[in-house]
């Protein structure tokens, strides 16, 4: 199976553990060493919302590639109509598509774009 062909919720599903990861060793790295601040901290960045923000940013920003904004707008315009009760459905789908992202460059072996994309996010980004 092509990874084009993969279904976006499950590259968002994929992409969401990749994302969290890169944010817990950027703050473990940050020297936070108690969990309860650990987790305040991360929330900055895991949130739907401060996902969607990021995504627009990178967007505004012309960061992303061609390719890579079919991903997203692939995975924003799928069909759903859960959502959490922290968010609305606009600001989910933004986040889905910033997952699906990373879930897809993960899967296409493009390792460099994916650190390229999360140092963006947790250096140059909005929090």
């Amino acid at each position: 199976m092509k990874v084009v062909e993969i279904n976006s919720l499950v590259l968002a599903y994929l992409g969401d553990t990749i994302y969290e990861n890169y944010v817990r060793r950027y703050l473990i790295n940050q020297g936070i060493a108690h969990v309860d601040e650990l987790q305040k901290s991360a929330v900055k960045y895991v949130s739907a919302k401060s996902q969607a923000a990021y995504l627009q940013k990178m967007m505004d920003d012309n960061f992303l590639s061609l390719e890579e904004l079919d991903v997203v707008k692939r995975a924003r315009n799928y069909k759903t109509t859960s959502h959490p009760k922290s968010c609305d459905i606009v600001t989910y789908k933004y986040a889905t598509g910033l997952e699906a992202l990373i879930g897809y460059l993960d899967l296409s072996h493009q390792q460099n774009r994916v650190d390229e994309i999360m140092k963006y996010i947790l250096e140059d980004g909005l929090c």
